[in-house]
């Protein structure tokens, strides 16, 4: 059994709309080795080096082929894809054009493509067996509500300095700097790309989206 607690969304990030959500209650991280110890109920006899030697092949294949574009899908666990972002280390085009930046190369102008992430997208086939052998109890009677600290005017400045830094924002970087649950963060910055006065717009779908300066808009 797991426990999970309601949220409800600040009214500021849902037009006045009741948003409730429920969120697993988080337990410490398993570890390697106490995950290795575990993988013994389902594998028999098999010795920890050869699922570990699995295991590695596994995450070796995935940065083998990841990088070059393709989606790997393992049966019965799910989709994996890689996310690709501007290597921050590098001086951002609006510096180069600022401090007058010259690169060894002076055809390249924009900063290295690095990846950024892994996305997983599970089978569903994992999630009817995660739902077969578990059970959700709600911990908490009441609606906890998701609190932001931070004015709305202050977190469209946050989402404007990351934008200015960087030349585009994420919702994962976003939500980090917010203190904001992901689903707050999306709603926030979804607010913020509806009104062009904000200045900011939004570039790709899905899992590579991310927001950027509305253009003309200083």
């Amino acid at each position: 059994m797991a426990n999970y607690i309601l949220k409800e969304l600040p009214e500021e990030m849902t037009d006045g709309k009741k948003v409730v959500f429920p969120k697993v209650q988080a337990l410490p991280l398993i570890e390697y080795k106490r995950f290795l110890q575990h993988m013994h109920m389902f594998t028999g006899p098999i010795n920890d080096g050869v699922i570990q030697t699995v295991l590695n092949a596994l995450a070796e294949t995935l940065a083998c082929w990841l990088p070059l574009g393709h989606s790997i899908k393992i049966d019965g666990l799910g989709v994996f894809s890689v996310s690709l972002g501007f290597d921050t280390s590098m001086p951002s085009e609006k510096e180069i054009a600022e401090n007058d930046i010259r690169y060894e190369n002076p055809k390249v102008g924009y900063r290295h493509v690095c990846a950024k992430g892994v996305n997983f997208r599970p089978d569903p086939d994992l999630l009817l067996e995660m739902n077969a052998h578990t059970t959700f109890n709600c911990v908490e009677v009441d609606v906890e509500t998701e609190k932001c600290t931070l004015s709305r005017e202050d977190r469209l400045a946050i989402a404007k300095g990351l934008i200015a830094r960087h030349g585009y924002v994420t919702l994962k970087e976003y939500a980090a700097e917010t203190g904001q649950c992901r689903s707050a963060a999306s709603k926030d910055l979804k607010l913020f790309s509806y009104d062009t006065k904000n200045g900011i717009t939004t570039r790709g779908k899905h899992s590579h989206k991310v927001w950027v300066a509305l253009p003309n808009i200083k």
